[in-house]
């Protein structure tokens, strides 16, 4: 036998091993895990039905472990996201639904450009949702130990709700993250934030009513100001403090009125004036992320706008990208 050839056949015995090892600690951490839904108003009979089929996805934590949003540049990110393809089809998904986006608009004061944008990233609006199990993502996710408490408190959520027949468990398909719907909601945001637009006695994420006023009714929830700015791309000056220059989504710190920072925005003149007394922060997305990034190239100041969207997704690029394609979609629909 060559040595390759019995080099391969000793690699995928290891590799076999390995993964049935992990499905044995996956069944018995589902066992545990059990008697904590049970602990939190799960019955029995509910978690039996909808876990027992449950799979540990080696996928999943491949996706966990490389997203794109820490490895492409900015630029590429954001190009990508909002090309004229997609506000094309967005076009086109606005002439078939006008009359609802406008009611949510409406309703909720958040603007229909904005709503089309996020429809647009998280899922081509409509067109791509996800074909992950969610019940088994979230089941991974909990298991791995990475951010085994924010995934382990998302599937019991989620638990409860099927519990209550609010949600089909049989329909429950969506992104490797356990995220669903048109707007990829998180159990926890159908929780607090999903609506029955159409008052036909359930909540469906994957139809336009409901899907769009539920993201209408999060984003009013949380704070979203209509006709604010979120960001506007800016030009440093060498000698800014690097403390004030934020890499990390976590959180903003350095927080000041713009006028604070004209000195050290060579572009200033660029940005209105009626936005000088408005609290900014500064963002350099690439610096902490690509090799070689410029320190200060490029620079964005944000407004409270932005850090909404960071709480629909905690990404600089991800907010970045959704005020691109809204402004885009503005400029359209003006």
């Amino acid at each position: 036998m060559k040595i390759t050839n019995y080099l391969f056949i000793i690699l995928l015995t290891f590799n076999v091993n390995v993964y049935a090892d992990i499905n044995t600690e996956f069944e018995n951490w589902k066992k545990n895990f059990k008697k904590i839904a049970l602990a939190n108003n799960i019955s029995g009979k509910t978690f039996d039905k909808v876990m027992s089929n449950t799979k540990f996805l080696p996928n999943v934590i491949k996706y966990d472990r490389f997203q794109p949003e820490f490895y492409e540049d900015t630029k590429t990110y954001i190009s990508k996201r909002t090309s004229d393809k997609k506000v094309s089809k967005g076009l086109s998904f606005y002439k078939q639904n006008s009359n609802l986006i406008k009611s949510v608009e409406n309703k909720f004061n958040v603007e229909q450009e904005l709503l089309l944008s996020l429809m647009g990233i998280e899922t081509n609006f409509g067109t791509y949702v996800g074909k992950m199990d969610i019940l088994s993502s979230l089941a991974t996710l909990s298991f791995d130990q990475r951010r085994s408490e924010f995934f382990s408190n998302e599937l019991l959520i989620l638990l409860n709700l099927i519990e209550k027949q609010q949600v089909n468990y049989e329909t429950l398909f969506g992104s490797w993250a356990g995220a669903f719907g048109f707007f990829q909601f998180m159990p926890s945001t159908m929780k607090n934030y999903a609506i029955d637009y159409d008052n036909n006695g359930s909540i469906d994420l994957k139809d336009n009513k409901d899907a769009y006023a539920s993201a209408g009714n999060y984003l009013n929830q949380i704070g979203w100001k209509a006709g604010q700015p979120c960001f506007k791309r800016v030009n440093l000056s060498n000698d800014i403090p690097k403390k004030y220059l934020n890499v990390s989504a976590k959180k903003l710190h350095n927080k000041q009125k713009l006028k604070s920072f004209s000195k050290f925005i060579t572009n200033i003149d660029d940005i209105e004036n009626k936005y000088e007394n408005l609290q900014v922060a500064i963002i350099t997305p690439d610096k902490d992320i690509i090799p070689n990034a410029d320190t200060l190239n490029p620079a964005f100041i944000v407004f409270d706008n932005y850090e909404i969207i960071l709480q629909w997704n905690r990404s600089l690029r991800f907010a970045l990208a959704v005020c691109t394609l809204k402004d885009k979609f503005k400029n359209e629909l003006q």
